[in-house]
Parts: C-alpha cells; structure tokens; sequence
C-alpha cells in the first residue's frame, strides 16, 4: 500500500469535517458535532498511516536506518507533518475544553495547506538525502521544531481570537493591531491564489514562489494593477477595523471564553517553547558540529530561530514574572507567529545560508 492515496483522502476528510464543523456552529446540533469529530479523528488517522508507509518507503529507498529515514527532508513532507501536529494539538484541545468551535478554524488550515501541495505542483517523489542530512539528529531536531510550530500556530489562532473578542473600540491599540494582522494575512492569501490560477505553475513550488509571487497583484509590470492592489488591500483592512464588531459577535456565539483563549494561548507557548528550546536550538546546534564543524555561525535560519526563541522567551518572563495578562501577550502570541513563519518560509526565500537545502525543492 502507498502513501499517496492516504494523503489524498485525509485532504478530502479535513475538507468535509470543516463542513461539518460550520454546520454544527451554524445549527447547534450535537450530532453534526460529534461526526466532525469523527470524520476529523478519522482524517488524522488516514493521515497517521499515510506518513508511516512514506517512512517505510523512504527507508526502503534510502537503505539508510529507520531513524535517519524520517519523512521530513523537503517542503512536501515538512508541510504534511505540521499539519499532522496542528490536527493533534486540536484535538487535545477539544477532548480538554469539550468545545468543537475551534475545528471550524483549523480544519480549513489543514485541507488548504494539503490542498497547495496539489496546486502548486510541489515535488512529493523521494530524493537522496544531502550529507548533510545523513544523521541521527535529524529525527529530533525537525520533529520537534514542527511540534512546537504547531503550537504557536495554535497560540497564534487563539491569541488573535481573544483580541477579536476582547476589543470593543476602533481607536483602542490592540484593536487596531488584530485589524492589522488578520488583513495583511488574508491578503498574503488572496494574492497567492491569483497568483497560483493565472501562471497554474506546474514544479518546483521554488520557482513559483520567487518568479510569481505577487506578481499578479503588488510586483506586477502594470502600475494600475499594482495601484489597485494596494488600494484593495487598505480597503480589506479598513473593512475588518470598520466591521470588526461584526466579527466579534460571531466568536461571541461559539461559546468561547476569553479566559479558555488566554489559557490554551498560554499552555500552548508553555509546551512548545521548551520543545523549541531542546529540539530547535540545542539539538540543532549538537547537529551542525556534527554536519559544518561549528555549533553556530550565524546562519540566517539559526539567526531568526534565535530571534523567535527570544519572543516567546519574553512571551513566558512576562507572564510569569511580571504579571502580564490579556492583550500584552496576545500581541506578543500573534508577534512570535509572524517570526516562526518568516523562519520557516521567509528565511529559504530572501536569504541564503547553510540552510538552503531544506529550501522548496
């Protein structure tokens, strides 16, 4: 049995449990939760399997041990795993708080980002692994990188949330800020998906992003289309500061709590930081002696891990011992979000360094 077919159907399964999800917020009823639920807890599982059998192919392919042949060496499999971790860390969320509203939320994430491996004719084949990456360190380093990219994501989502929830007035500085944030997001998404249906690249997902990207919208050689990006993109930030009571309300009706927000915000931080903190950092570290002879050089990809590791380290002294509460580290949750994905994407796209391979080939 291969992998492929499980990953497809685990895509289609989060897709349908998003429709769920929505229909139980929209009715109310019990039942359409419980198979979202079920079709969520399923999904994962396909996809449980389905990572497992590319394990087993990988390693039949590689001839290299079983821990040096974990599937996590490209954007594809990276991709695919975080959204494993991102479906994990909310279904603790919702067997621990017995509330399904935030499924209507994550699900999506997760079938649009398995989706994109379609779309963007990303490379699922295996390839030979670099010398580089030939080591044991590499199980523990990346998976437990992406294990605490899944729950800052996941602080991210319920940080920006209560800010939503908790902000009333237009003029206030955190309303201002969430407006801000949720904007220049859907607008990232929206100019992607121009982009991805008028070239309908077919490849490496690399040439798309640095040949493409915004090339339809805010890089095109047309000044008016640029011109008109812009403005439609200050007009979709205006909207959601103009209408963000609107949003509010409709998070009102989910049954979440401020408090249940800043919690999982919190206890989500407090377990990937130090994961982050073990697997990112110090296993890295050990791994670059091992692969470049030096535990840091001030790679680009270490620089910004680093910078990210201060946010949240910051995220948690705040808390901790000074008391910070509400807004203060909801900013702070939504802030370390932006580094992590700037240090995951950002850093391949615009910088080089001793990280280029784990590029978007």
């Amino acid at each position: 049995m291969e992998s492929s077919p499980l990953f497809g159907l685990s895509t289609i399964g989060y897709f349908l449990a998003m429709v769920a999800y929505i229909a139980y917020l929209a009715f109310r009823v019990g039942a359409i939760g419980k198979v979202a639920t079920g079709i969520t807890v399923a999904s994962f599982g396909a996809q449980t399997v389905a990572i497992l059998l590319r394990w087993k192919e990988f390693y039949e392919f590689s001839g290299m041990s079983i821990i040096r042949s974990v599937p996590l060496t490209n954007l594809y499999e990276s991709l695919v795993f975080f959204v494993w971790c991102l479906i994990l860390a909310y279904l603790v969320v919702e067997f621990r708080y017995h509330n399904r509203s935030f499924g209507a939320f994550v699900t999506p994430v997760a079938g649009m980002a398995l989706a994109f491996i379609e779309l963007s004719g990303m490379s699922k084949g295996l390839q030979p692994l670099v010398p580089a990456l030939q080591s044991n360190w590499l199980l523990a380093h990346v998976l437990m990188s992406f294990i605490a990219y899944a729950t800052f994501a996941l602080a991210f989502s319920t940080a920006l949330m209560y800010l939503i929830l908790t902000t009333q007035r237009r003029t206030e500085g955190a309303y201002l800020f969430w407006s801000l944030m949720l904007g220049l997001f859907l607008v990232v998404l929206l100019a992607m998906g121009i982009d991805l249906l008028r070239y309908e690249v077919v490849g490496s997902p690399d040439a798309f992003l640095r040949r493409f990207l915004f090339k339809s919208t805010f890089l095109s050689y047309s000044a008016p289309v640029r011109l008109l990006s812009y403005v439609g993109a200050a007009v979709l930030v205006a909207a959601l500061w103009r209408f963000g009571g609107a949003l509010r309300r409709v998070i009102e009706t989910f049954r979440i709590t401020p408090q249940m927000l800043d919690d999982i915000t919190y206890k989500s931080i407090a377990i990937g930081f130090p994961i982050f903190t073990l697997g990112g950092l110090i296993f890295g570290a050990i791994w670059a002696d091992q692969a470049w002879g030096v535990y840091w050089s001030w790679d680009p990809k270490e620089t910004w891990s680093l910078i990210t590791w201060f946010v949240y380290a910051f995220f948690l002294h705040a808390r901790l011992l000074r008391g910070w509460r509400g807004h203060k580290t909801a900013v702070v949750a939504v802030v370390g979000f932006v580094a992590v994905v700037f240090t995951y994407l950002g850093v391949n796209l615009l910088l080089s360094g001793l990280h280029a391979y784990g590029g978007l080939q």
